[in-house]
């Protein structure tokens, strides 16, 4: 796979260059756009290469697997297109667009894809952001947080403990006790009423994704 990237340099004056970013052999090439032949490009230092794949190759990850697995086959099956750009493709929906933004009913939100518990709706909030927003956890060790530096900007991506499924984002603008703004798709999620019903899950799923920040 191969990103190309334009960012300018400032050095006596702004110099227009562009970045081509090969992940298979983890290094840059560069070119100017103007001015400098074939023979005058050459590779950026190696610390540079390693800043540059951590802000624009999106989350760093330091967990590699995860206790649940499923084959991509699978997945590609048993969800909906949807569901499997937003979970396994870290994919994200226009705001206002998820089944579960103005859901209200009572019951807990869970992985659509490996169907852990994820949020009750106890917490859920109207963040008026156009995602599906709670401020807190089921469980603290339901969701896994990891650095996401994709589009050049910081944020906290949020997965499934379980299965790695992408969940949305985390922002710290969330109301009382917690502070916190879970941001999560509604495509990564299914619900399980509360009441007489549970245990018989009824697990409806759409999409969506996270937050007064876009995705």
């Amino acid at each position: 796979m191969c990103w190309c990237l334009d960012i300018r340099l400032t050095q006596t004056q702004p110099v227009g260059q562009k970045l081509c970013v090969c992940s298979s052999e983890l290094h840059l090439m560069y070119r100017f756009k103007q001015g400098l032949s074939a023979a005058e490009t050459g590779r950026l230092p190696a610390n540079i290469v390693l800043l540059l794949l951590l802000l624009f190759s999106g989350a760093c990850r330091s967990k590699k697997t995860w206790p649940v697995s499923f084959p991509q086959e699978e997945l590609r099956k048993r969800l909906t297109p949807k569901q499997f750009h937003v979970t396994q493709e870290r994919g994200t929906e226009s705001a206002f667009t998820g089944e579960f933004t103005y859901h209200k009913d009572e019951g807990i939100y869970h992985c659509v894809v490996c169907g852990g518990p994820l949020f009750s709706s106890d917490s859920k909030f109207d963040s008026q952001s156009g995602w599906p927003s709670f401020f807190d956890l089921l469980k603290e060790e339901s969701v896994s947080l990891a650095d996401d530096f994709s589009f050049g900007l910081h944020r906290v991506e949020t997965t499934c403990s379980q299965c790695g499924a992408h969940l949305g984002h985390l922002f710290d603008d969330g109301p009382k006790p917690t502070g916190k703004r879970y941001c999560i798709n509604s495509a990564s999620l299914a619900f399980q009423a509360a009441g007489p019903a549970e245990g018989g899950a009824s697990a409806s799923s759409g999409a969506a994704t996270c937050g007064k920040v876009d995705l």
